[in-house]
């Protein structure tokens, strides 16, 4: 698999004719695992958003097959939400690989593979991530590697729910001193804090509702309802649970924030 890159890169050079090139650049839109997964190998390319591999309900040689091609097409692969068999499997075929590192976060369920010499290209975006409480830490780790693997440097907080409000303003005003160009907020339960915070800040705030509650709102409907129902501007709501997107959202945008600086 040729890099867009390199593809461009050979044609300029003239070592290769237009023709091949633009089969190429067709032939590398979609990169298929079989008859299991078509792979959006220039997702990346085209939205500035890494493609991850979702392990939820996948059999682990499923996970496996599939993350080699990732490593094959673009030297890195991001999964996210395995469980223990896939974990194990990940494990048992690339901890002895000499050329990978290997960064994993059973907390969140998420993990890193890539080349030991590849690096995510550094961008100047800056995303403060807040939790409410500790039972949102895990979405909150997932939104942080995807917004770190995009290029941003990450600021967090745990747990500082309107429970205990005051915990809050300390840490929130150090956010804005360091220069965050937008704040995720995790919160479960009535999901109150993410239409706090974005009363409180000049920046846009993503509100990601956390599946724990019970009764009448549990499962994170309470949440998700309380911040689509909020009167603050400024704040955005993705789904429950939806740490990736509220990640990846957050990268685009203090990305591009931080290109007109």
């Amino acid at each position: 698999m040729s890099d867009i890159k390199d593809i461009l890169a050979k044609l300029l050079e003239k070592k290769m004719s237009i023709e091949e090139a633009e089969r190429l650049l067709r032939a590398n839109h979609v990169e298929e695992v079989g008859d299991l997964a078509k792979l959006d190998i220039f997702r990346k390319t085209r939205t500035g958003t890494p493609e991850v591999i979702f392990a939820l309900n996948k059999e682990p040689e499923m996970v496996i097959e599939i993350t080699k091609k990732f490593l094959q097409s673009k030297q890195f692969a991001i999964i996210s939400r395995y469980n223990v068999d896939q974990k194990i499997l990940i494990d048992k075929t690339f901890e002895k690989a000499e050329n990978y590192d290997i960064d994993i976060n059973d907390l969140g369920k998420i993990l890193v593979i890539k080349e030991k010499s590849y690096e995510f290209p550094k961008k100047s975006g800056i995303v403060g991530i807040i939790t409410a409480g500790s039972s949102d830490i895990p979405i909150a780790i997932e939104a942080e590697v995807i917004a770190e693997a995009m290029g941003c440097k990450v600021i967090t907080t745990y747990d500082v729910g309107i429970a205990g409000i005051h915990r809050i303003f300390t840490p929130l005003s150090e956010m804005i001193k360091k220069g965050v160009h937008i704040i995720i907020v995790c919160a479960g339960m009535e999901g109150t804090l993410p239409g706090l915070v974005a009363a409180l800040v000049d920046v846009p705030v993503i509100g990601v509702p956390i599946s724990s509650g019970y009764g009448m709102g549990e499962k994170g409907k309470g949440a998700l309802i309380t911040m689509l129902q909020s009167c603050s501007p400024g704040l955005l709501v993705v789904n429950i649970d939806n740490g990736f997107g509220a990640g990846a959202s957050a990268a685009m945008i203090a990305n591009k924030i931080s290109e007109k600086f």
